[in-house]
């Protein structure tokens, strides 16, 4: 059966938020970012990409080329919140669906049709979203995840797109190869040194060609400018936890024990989380006391990756989770809530120090291990 598989994404998340708390912005350009000048840009609106800004420019940088622009120090737990808000509403009515990143989502419609028109489906569920939540959101529909997702940056801003099967390759051929998922700068650059400025022109190399000169990604590359791409969406409820549990040898009540290991398995998982590029949006604390009995809580939280903001989280839920004042047996930590993304030490943070620790550290446990460097 032929797939058909929803895209939504909603249009500069952030900004969108900020203008739903301040009408006063609309049609005005407004940069979300770390205000100092060593701070970066995380998103802008499209007024103020006119004048040449893009995320992850230094700020500095988008004061000089939009001066007139209006500078907001984001709000992470707004957005997770509105965030949530858009994913309930998709979850209340989506067959199967996975959330991709903190304003993205995939569904699949597949067999849809037997009963409902998809793309009629697709339009009332996105007007449902823009009534409920009040925030611009767009779509692309296709028979994969790739031609989707190109087609919803085609329909930008706040719009609507269906690519059917027989139409995908006139769609995609004139398009810049800079669209295709995957394709990043280092990436451009060596197809525009082979002659490759279009989707269609790529298309029409010999697979063979494109896999020896991009490498292992190559042939990926050039099934997604032919429109090909089997990735299953996978079912947001399947999104899988990452977890650490530790039994100690003896029952313990040592506060400093437990803290430095709740600390290491943080720190643990954290870096999992980073390499994977993945934020976790809820944390649960689990302790097995020495008569067995085992109790757990959770929080959840605005989406991150960051040792510092997870150990803080954790160290509160123990301290209102520990309450029998009995000698423990276990403990556990579980990030769930899963989505992809990546971040920077706190997106909107402008201690450039702390970022670069983050980093400096991040590249010496992917050399060494993770035990090859940690967190007082």
């Amino acid at each position: 059966m032929e797939r058909t598989i929803l895209h939504l994404d909603l249009d500069t998340f952030f900004v969108s938020v900020e203008r739903l708390m301040n009408p006063l912005l609309d049609g005005k350009p407004v940069i979300v970012g770390g205000m100092s000048d060593r701070g970066v840009v995380s998103t802008c609106s499209y007024e103020a990409r006119r004048f040449g800004v893009h995320s992850a420019m230094p700020m500095r940088m988008a004061r000089q080329l939009c001066p007139q622009a209006v500078y907001i120090r984001g709000d992470m737990e707004l957005y997770s919140r509105y965030s949530r808000l858009v994913t309930e509403i998709i979850a209340d009515r989506a067959p199967v669906f996975e959330k991709m990143s903190i304003d993205e989502h995939y569904l699949d419609l597949t067999g849809m049709d037997r009963f409902h028109d998809s793309r009629l489906w697709a339009h009332e569920l996105r007007e449902t979203i823009i009534h409920e939540s009040g925030l611009p959101i767009s779509f692309g529909l296709s028979r994969n995840k790739t031609v989707s997702k190109i087609a919803t940056g085609q329909a930008k801003p706040n719009g609507e797109l269906t690519i059917p099967a027989p139409y995908i390759n006139d769609f995609l051929d004139p398009l810049s190869v800079r669209k295709i998922p995957m394709v990043g700068e280092k990436t451009y650059g060596m197809l525009r040194l082979m002659g490759v400025d279009t989707i269609g022109v790529l298309r029409h190399l010999p697979p063979f060609a494109v896999q020896q000169a991009l490498g292992k990604n190559g042939l990926d590359i050039w099934r997604k400018a032919n429109g090909q791409d089997e990735t299953p969406v996978c079912p947001y409820f399947e999104q899988k936890s990452m977890s650490k549990e530790h039994t100690f040898e003896q029952d313990t009540i040592d506060m400093t024990v437990l803290r430095q290991r709740f600390a290491g398995m943080v720190e643990s998982l954290a870096f999992d989380l980073r390499s994977q590029q993945k934020l976790t949006g809820c944390v649960t604390v689990k302790i097995r006391y020495s008569d067995f009995e085992t109790h757990d809580m959770q929080q959840r939280i605005p989406y991150t990756a960051f040792d510092h903001v997870l150990r803080q989280t954790v160290n509160g839920i123990f301290d209102r989770l520990y309450n029998r004042r009995m000698m423990i047996r276990l403990i556990g930590v579980r990030f769930g809530d899963l989505v992809g993304g990546t971040q920077q030490l706190d997106l909107f943070s402008d201690h450039e120090k702390l970022s670069s620790l983050y980093a400096a550290m991040d590249k010496i446990k992917r050399r060494f291990g993770k035990q090859a460097i940690g967190r007082c």
